[in-house]
């Protein structure tokens, strides 16, 4: 099996990486995370310019149709400089389930804007207690008339009080954990009865709590079946989390980089710290990880468009479970490495270790993941 890219990855990886080099950098960061907004526009229309949020995305609606593997190389680029803009809520998990469940009028209305960046999307499904479970989902959609009225509480929603648009899952029918009687409605964020409490999490991103009163959406805000969304949900996870474990390597390449640099500057009894042997053998153990990482996120990036569901959730699940424990290795042993300065802000150090561990808690946890492994034979 060939696993080299085509010219057109390479091109698109090569302009990402002058991009974060040049205009992404980690000053420019620390002051677009400091923003009331939390993200910059004009980052996110330079990504759509460059085809980013149209990538996968089908080109009757102003994508290019790519893979999971062409996120893959966009993502790792991104790692590598800790973008923060809603990528992976928006252009992935958002984009993703309305490509895969929308009727053509939702997929005309919702993806070209996508695309250009005018229009943000975010899922709407985590829910207090739920954990990882994708099936428990207590907040109800009752049927009035031709449309819905949901009532509930949606947690750590990501980007919630900046998207757009909210795909909520919501339950039809049905016990709170049955697998049936889950469905998807589109939500304005201004939607009467809907209320949204932003914040910012520990690597600098945003996420938000909302809570859903009374909410009247129409039968064109149903996004595919009222009754059986749970098996989208499922596939747009794990490209979500074939997603992150591309992100997750960017980021330990950098982190891997920017630690090689430190040990050959940082002088101790009169020498630089990396000609000591113990740490010599640390930095060794992180490129291990680094390489293993790698090869388990091409992987995953391969299987997360396959129609085998059980093939796909095998294979991501085994790639998130190594990515989450390789990642927080990595990220241990570079603020090991730094010493005190490793958890300092004027670093990058430390930055890019709160992200790899959220990135571990995001879709499934190492743990979560390899129980899953296991429990699919």
């Amino acid at each position: 099996m060939d696993f080299s890219f085509s010219e057109e990855q390479q091109l698109l990886r090569d302009s990402l990486a002058r991009f974060v080099e040049r205009e992404y950098t980690f000053e420019k960061r620390r002051a677009i995370v400091r923003s009331a907004e939390g993200f910059s526009r004009e980052v996110w229309t330079q990504l759509a310019e460059m085809g980013l949020l149209g990538l996968t995305l089908p080109e009757a609606h102003g994508g290019f149709g790519g893979t999971s593997v062409d996120t893959l190389v966009a993502l790792q680029a991104l790692g590598r400089g800790l973008e923060v803009e809603p990528y992976l809520a928006s252009a992935v998990l958002g984009a993703g389930l309305v490509a895969r469940a929308g009727t053509p009028a939702q997929q005309a209305r919702l993806l070209p804007a996508t695309a250009r960046g005018e229009l943000l999307l975010t899922l709407a499904h985590g829910e207090a207690g739920a954990r990882y479970d994708l099936a428990q989902v207590a907040t109800r959609a009752r049927r009035a008339g031709d449309g819905f009225v949901l009532d509930g509480r949606k947690a750590v929603v990501p980007w919630g009080a900046q998207a757009d648009v909210l795909i909520v899952s919501a339950r039809t029918a049905g016990a709170e954990r049955d697998a049936s009687g889950i469905g998807l409605f589109l939500v304005e964020r201004a939607a009467r009865g809907a209320s949204v409490r932003g914040y910012r999490t520990i690597d600098g991103q945003r996420a938000a709590e909302v809570a859903l009163d009374g909410v009247m959406v129409g039968a064109d805000a149903v996004l595919g079946p009222p009754d059986a969304a749970l098996p989208v949900i499922e596939r747009v996870a794990d490209v979500g989390a074939a997603a992150l474990c591309a992100e997750a390597v960017g980021a330990m390449e950098a982190l891997q980089a920017h630690t090689l640099d430190y040990l050959k500057t940082r002088q101790q009894f009169g020498q630089p710290i990396g000609r000591f042997q113990v740490l010599q053998h640390r930095a060794v153990d992180m490129f291990i990880h680094l390489e293993q990482s790698r090869s388990m996120a091409l992987l995953a990036a391969v299987k997360a468009d396959v129609q085998d569901a059980l093939e796909r959730a095998r294979t991501v699940s085994a790639a998130k479970a190594y990515l989450g424990r390789s990642g927080r290795l990595v990220a241990q042993a570079a603020i090991q490495l730094h010493g005190g300065m490793g958890v300092t802000d004027e670093l990058p150090a430390s930055h890019y270790a709160k992200r790899l561990t959220m990135i571990d808690f995001q879709l499934g946890d190492a743990d979560h993941h390899a129980a899953r492994f296991a429990a699919l034979g």
